[in-house]
């Protein structure tokens, strides 16, 4: 039956197939997040999670993307529930445009990050550099990112997207060591 199901036969595995993809299903794995995200504080209702499914379709089609399976919405949910920048007031609102910045900048570096390096990219840099600022982490964290990746930068691969921002950073971040040697000059 299952490989009736993978490689076709008749009706019954074109509407199997068919329910991979649709709404209904959708909905379905995006509410199964909440059994993760509920020790965080963070849990969406039915409502939410339409909402959330209906703006994956619209970003979709805005960027021009297509997607198979249960997409990126979970893998976003579970990648950003723990942050101490989420919270229930904020959540939806939160994980919409996260989802729409990952769809935006898979575009903008030409879709050569796979989709975990760009979300360990993300989360790396809304919990260490913007401090859970969307803004500063589409239009200055990920904008220097992806066009250094447009450039050719392939260091990424490596590290799986970890520790890379710094490298692309242009603004001098405080330094523990440096405010010591100023704190000992003055006294």
């Amino acid at each position: 039956m299952e490989k009736d199901l993978l490689y076709g036969n008749g009706e019954d595995a074109e509407q199997s197939f068919m329910e991979l993809f649709s709404e209904k299903n959708q909905l379905q794995k995006v509410i199964e997040t909440n059994q993760k995200t509920e020790q965080f504080g963070l849990e969406l209702t039915q409502e939410d999670a339409k909402l959330l499914v209906e703006a994956r379709g619209e970003e979709l089609k805005k960027q021009k993307r297509v997607e198979f399976g249960e997409g990126i919405l979970p893998k976003i949910i579970f990648a950003f529930c723990d942050s101490s920048y989420i919270t229930q007031d904020n959540y939806v609102e939160t994980v919409a445009r996260l989802q729409e910045i990952f769809y935006l900048f898979k575009n903008e570096s030409m879709d050569l990050l796979n989709d975990d390096e760009l979300l360990v990219f993300m989360r790396e840099q809304f919990e260490q550099i913007c401090f859970g600022n969307l803004d500063y982490l589409e239009e200055t964290c990920l904008e220097n990112f992806s066009q250094a990746v447009r450039a050719g930068y392939r260091g990424y691969q490596k590290s799986g997207g970890h520790g890379e921002y710094e490298q692309f950073d242009e603004v001098t971040r405080w330094d523990r060591n440096l405010y010591m040697e100023a704190l000992m000059d003055l006294f």
